[in-house]
């Protein structure tokens, strides 16, 4: 992320401001798209002049890269995800059952925040190729992610007899893939918590040992 640290009310001011302006981005891009969305109009919905976004964050590439970073961060501190507290949580947890527990409670914040905006990610890529060369290529970082969880899990004495670690990151990756909660949540209607009931229970069945 392209924020930079500092202190005093100047600086709080323009973490702010920026806070508005991802906003308001965010908005705008799940409301009307990507491509017809012009940072004039995120500038009139912040409350801010188009000089101030393009200082901010250079172009409307970068500005999507930002919304898309802080809705899987879900703030603006430069933490990666396996440097998030709730990600430590998750391994220190005595049982792979509590570990999915903690797992999944995160999952639902973070897929709350991402999954609607994966879908305008998805189709600004479609037409404008640039777009995804704005991340890192390779493995999928959520896969990595999964893995680092499975590696733990596998490790815990509930965890499924037999089970490895790569069989448990690719059940973790797609029991928890933005795709699949978005069918439940927004195809089906189903709310979030609900969800995350139905697919702790799935987990619980596939990756921990019968009790």
């Amino acid at each position: 992320m392209t924020i930079g640290k500092g202190t005093g009310k100047r600086a709080e001011k323009a973490r702010l401001t920026r806070g508005r302006m991802l906003r308001a981005a965010r908005e705008l891009f799940q409301e009307n798209g990507y491509g017809a969305t012009a940072l004039q109009d995120v500038a009139d919905r912040a409350g801010v002049a188009v000089q101030t976004i393009y200082f901010t964050f250079g172009n409307k590439r970068a500005l999507l890269k930002e919304v898309v970073d802080v809705s899987i961060a879900g703030d603006d501190e430069p933490l990666a995800t396996m440097e998030r507290p709730w990600f430590h949580d998750a391994l220190a947890a005595p049982t792979a059952a509590e570990q999915l527990a903690v797992h999944v409670g995160a999952s639902r914040d973070i897929l709350e925040r991402v999954a609607p905006i994966t879908k305008v990610l998805a189709a600004a890529a479609a037409t404008d190729p640039e777009i995804a060369t704005m991340w890192p290529q390779g493995t999928d970082p959520r896969y990595t992610v999964q893995l680092a969880i499975a590696e733990s899990l596998v490790t815990k004495p509930d965890a499924r007899r037999g089970l490895i670690a790569e069989e448990a990151a690719d059940i973790l990756y797609g029991l928890l893939s933005p795709e699949l909660f978005l069918v439940f949540t927004v195809d089906r209607g189903w709310p979030p918590d609900s969800w995350a009931r139905w697919v702790l229970q799935a987990l619980g069945r596939e990756l921990c040992a019968e009790a």
